[in-house]
């Protein structure tokens, strides 16, 4: 068999790793790039294999990087079945659309820019899918409960568990037949959750694996402890709401659901004053309505605090913003107001508007509480622009920008080597994904020296076979797992 890192190699997005064993050829998810020109520039290629040759896709969970490109392999000519679960397939439905729809009017601006006469050549990107391609994947979906082991392939078994990252998320697990008789186990961590965060549960540990895919977000650092974290927050909060707005810029599945949660707690312990809060994202929205019917999978504390939880569509502190007319007019709040919207990495969305209305403003703050990849407008405000542009047009950066690190949904380095010590034995191979060149480094030297995993950090489209003749310089690797390519 072997495995090509398509995507999420060396970086933290795009994740789409193809697996060839025993005439089968599927995908362990098929994630779009972000974070600028060059994030573009890949999700416009053709990709690196025939969809058409695809059995079928396993997706781990519905975030963008992981699901985002599922409409452009089914318009390719994949027609395998996409597994799921539950949750992950509501979300899909939710973040396909509004992908489709983010690149539909994204498309129509920089064409009217273009006629004119404001707009660059490289705005002109035909949109990589449309909705009629969306429905065509939701079609392709099987929901499949946390725990039950099914056959996608006579040559593969699969069983999801608990990644506890965000509502559906799922380490894979999959047996695959070696031809001779006997089955490799191979595990795909997607990306998992901080252990004891509100309302997920932990990840679930894994006994044993042969080969193992781990994600490496915050493989170089700790988070922050959730109690600094809001401490933080309300300082912020605090000192911003009676002269000038709060923007934050957040995913709508996870992380807005958990700073309502938040948000409503300290107003209720009389740690905020009642601000007024606008969740402006209809995506957000709906996943919320989702996050409310999937409680079951919840951990303990949050199914005993349901009816508080279920008060966050019905607080008079918190307004959900839908309609384009209601959002618009949040432009002429000048102060008071805490505005949540997406795209957690300033990239997209509604967020955008938001911050051309209030990043000119020193009276205002932008709270940052989300991992922002390289070349995302979010990860450029984190670094110190002075400048940036925005809808076509260049603002001044003179609102204050906060980053939180304490609300990311990505284990630190701390709970990723908490989780990998779960496993009963080492694993034959480890491949370090899903993360920055440091950062994945730095997770792989932890797990070699630490637990004595025998470690790989592939490369963007590197290829590696099994068995086959060991060659990694200074990390054991009893199974050969070999680059060839």
């Amino acid at each position: 068999m072997n495995i090509t890192f398509h995507g999420a190699a060396q970086s933290v997005t795009g994740s789409c790793f193809l697996v060839q064993a025993h005439g089968c050829r599927f995908l362990i998810d098929c994630g779009m790039a972000q974070g600028g020109r060059e994030a573009d520039q890949h999700n416009q290629k053709a990709f690196a294999f025939d969809p058409a040759s695809l059995d079928f896709v396993v997706l781990t969970h519905a975030h963008i990087d992981h699901s985002g490109l599922l409409p452009k392999l089914v318009a390719r000519g994949f027609k395998g079945a996409i597994y799921a679960t539950l949750a992950t397939k509501d979300l899909l439905e939710v973040l396909l659309k509004d992908s489709a729809h983010i690149q539909m009017v994204d498309a129509e601006r920089a064409a009217r820019r273009q006629r004119e006469g404001k707009g660059r050549e490289r705005e002109l990107t035909a949109p990589l899918y449309s909705l009629a391609h969306v429905a065509s994947t939701l079609e392709q979906v099987h929901a499949i409960a946390y725990g039950q082991r099914f056959e996608a392939h006579p040559a593969v078994t699969v069983c999801f568990q608990d990644a506890g990252h965000i509502l559906g998320s799922a380490i894979a697990e999959l047996w695959l037949a070696d031809g001779l008789g006997g089955t490799l186990k191979l595990v795909a961590s997607g990306d998992l959750g901080q252990p004891g965060r509100v309302i997920l549960r932990d990840p679930t540990p894994i006994p044993d694996a042969d080969l193992l895919l781990i994600e490496s977000t915050y493989g170089d650092r700790m988070h922050k402890s959730t109690g600094d974290t809001l401490e933080e927050l309300v300082d912020v909060v605090s000192r911003t709401v009676g002269h000038g707005n709060v923007v934050i810029p957040a995913f709508a599945v996870g992380r807005t659901q958990e700073l309502l949660y938040h948000f409503l707690q300290l107003i209720q312990m009389k740690r905020l004053p009642p601000v007024e809060i606008f969740v402006d994202s209809p995506m957000a929205v709906a996943a919320t309505d989702i996050t409310l019917r999937h409680f079951s999978v919840f951990d303990e504390e949050a199914r005993q605090l349901l009816g508080s939880v279920r008060r966050l569509k019905e607080s008079p502190h918190i307004h959900f913003i839908s309609d384009v007319e209601d959002s618009i007019k949040l432009n002429r709040i000048k102060s008071g107001a805490v505005i949540i919207s997406a795209s957690g990495m300033c990239d997209a969305g509604r967020v955008l508007h938001h911050l051309k209305n209030n990043l000119s403003r020193p009276e205002c703050a932008v709270v940052i509480c989300g991992f922002q990849a390289d070349g995302s407008l979010g990860r450029r405000l984190v670094d110190g622009a002075r400048h940036v542009r925005l809808l076509g047009e260049e603002v001044e950066v003179r609102a204050g920008i906060h980053t939180l690190g304490g609300f990311s949904a990505h284990a630190d380095q701390k709970a990723l080597l908490e989780w990998a010590a779960s496993f009963s034995r080492p694993p034959q191979q480890t491949f370090v994904v899903h993360g920055e060149p440091h950062a994945a480094q730095a997770l792989a030297t932890l797990l070699h020296e630490r637990l004595h995993f025998p470690v790989q950090v592939p490369k963007p489209a590197q290829v590696f076979e099994f068995p086959s003749v060991p060659e990694v310089p200074g990390m054991p690797n009893p199974t050969g797992a070999r680059p060839v390519a």
